[in-house]
C-alpha cells in the first residue's frame, strides 16, 4: 500500500508542472480529499484559484467540470433538469455538471443565493433531485469552490448553512517575488502551456480512505478538539465578559478537525494524531464557522485572530 507522503509527493510534482508555490494550500487540498470534504478559495482575482483546482483535477484522474457562477444562473444549471422527450411523450432527467467527481464552483458568491443553495443537497448529501426524482452524485464527489473577498463588486456572501458545509476556508495569497520571477520565465512564452497527466485515481483515493481511518486518535486529543470547538462557543455566550461572536462552531466543526487532522497525520506519515496538528489545520476549519459581532469588526479583530486566540487558551494534552 502506499503511504501518505509518496502519495502526497507524485501529486504535488504533477501540479507543480502548472502551478508554482502555494504549497501549503496544495497540502490543505490533498487532505480535503482524503477526509472526503469540500474547500472554499477565498483571494483576490489572478491568483491561480481556478487552475490549481482545474489541477487537482487532472493529477488525480478524476471527472472534472467547471461551473462559472453569474447573477443569471439558475438552479437548473447546475443540478439539470426534466427534459421531453416527443418521441416517447416523457420527461427524462437531463443531468447538470453536478455529476462529476470533483466540480469547481467558480466564483460562486456571484450567483444569487437561491443558486447557492442548490448545492445544498449535493454536498451534503452527495445525492440531487430532479423532477422529484433522488439522483446519487458519483464516488468520490467534492465542490471545491473559489470566491472573490465580499467587499468586492458584485459579490453576495454565502449563507452560514453552506459555508458550514465546506472542510475548509482556504485564503489565497500573493505569490513571493521569487515564485512569480519563476513564473514569468516559465508561462512567459505564449505558446508555452503546462501539461499535466494523471498520477493517481478516483479508486485508489477511495481506497486510501480506508488507511486514514486507521489512524489513532487518542481519547485526550478527541477531549482537546471538543474544547477548541466549545470554546468558541463559549465566545458567544451573552454572559461572556466581551462578546465577540455572534455564533460559535457547529458540530460539524468537531467532525471537520477529527477528520482532517488524521488525514493530515497520514499525509505526513504518522500513525496517530497529535495536538499539533490539530492546531495546523484548526485555523483553516474554523474561520468560517463563527460570526463577528459588530464590536468585534469595529475593532477589526478578525475570525482567525479569535481561533488564534482560542488556540492559546485552551490547555493543550500532553501528545
Amino acid at each position: 500500500m502506499i503511504t501518505g507522503p509518496a502519495w502526497s509527493e507524485k501529486l504535488r510534482n504533477e501540479i507543480g508542472k502548472a502551478v508554482i508555490g502555494q504549497d501549503a494550500i496544495v497540502e490543505r487540498l490533498l487532505v480535503a480529499l482524503l477526509a472526503n470534504g469540500h474547500v472554499l478559495l477565498e483571494g483576490m482575482p489572478g491568483l491561480a484559484k481556478t487552475l490549481l483546482v482545474k489541477s487537482l483535477g487532472t493529477a488525480l484522474g478524476v471527472q472534472f467540470e467547471r461551473i462559472q457562477f453569474t447573477p443569471d444562473l439558475l438552479p437548473s444549471d447546475v443540478v439539470g433538469t426534466m427534459i421531453f422527450q416527443p418521441k416517447t411523450g416523457e420527461f427524462t432527467a437531463h443531468r447538470g455538471p453536478i455529476f462529476a467527481n470533483l466540480v469547481l464552483a467558480d466564483e460562486i458568491n456571484r450567483a444569487p443565493a437561491k443558486v447557492q443553495s442548490a448545492l445544498l443537497e449535493a454536498m451534503q448529501e452527495r445525492q440531487v433531485t430532479i423532477g422529484g426524482q433522488t439522483h446519487p452524485l458519483p464516488k468520490p464527489f467534492f465542490v471545491m469552490a473559489t470566491q472573490n473577498p465580499v467587499e468586492q463588486e458584485g459579490t453576495y456572501p454565502l449563507p452560514e448553512a453552506q459555508t458550514d458545509r465546506f472542510l475548509f476556508k482556504l485564503i489565497v495569497d500573493y505569490p513571493t517575488a521569487d515564485e512569480e520571477a519563476t513564473m514569468m520565465q516559465r508561462w512567459g512564452q505564449v505558446t508555452q502551456q503546462p501539461v499535466l497527466a494523471p498520477a493517481s485515481s478516483g479508486e485508489e483515493l477511495l481506497g486510501l480512505r480506508q488507511e486514514v481511518d486507521r489512524i489513532h486518535v487518542a481519547p485526550t486529543v478527541q477531549g482537546y478538539i471538543l474544547s477548541l470547538v466549545r470554546a468558541t462557543r463559549a465566545l458567544a455566550d451573552g454572559a461572556a465578559k466581551k462578546r465577540y461572536l455572534t455564533f460559535g462552531a457547529s458540530p460539524r466543526a468537531s467532525l471537520a478537525l477529527f477528520q482532517a487532522g488524521r488525514a493530515l497525520a497520514w499525509l505526513r506519515g504518522t500513525d496517530y494524531l497529535s495536538p499539533a496538528l490539530v492546531q495546523e489545520v484548526a485555523v483553516d476549519v474554523l474561520r468560517h464557522r463563527i460570526g463577528l459581532t459588530y464590536e468585534a469588526e469595529a475593532e477589526e479583530v478578525t475570525t482567525d485572530k479569535i481561533v488564534s486566540q482560542v488556540l492559546e487558551q485552551t490547555p493543550v494534552p500532553a501528545a
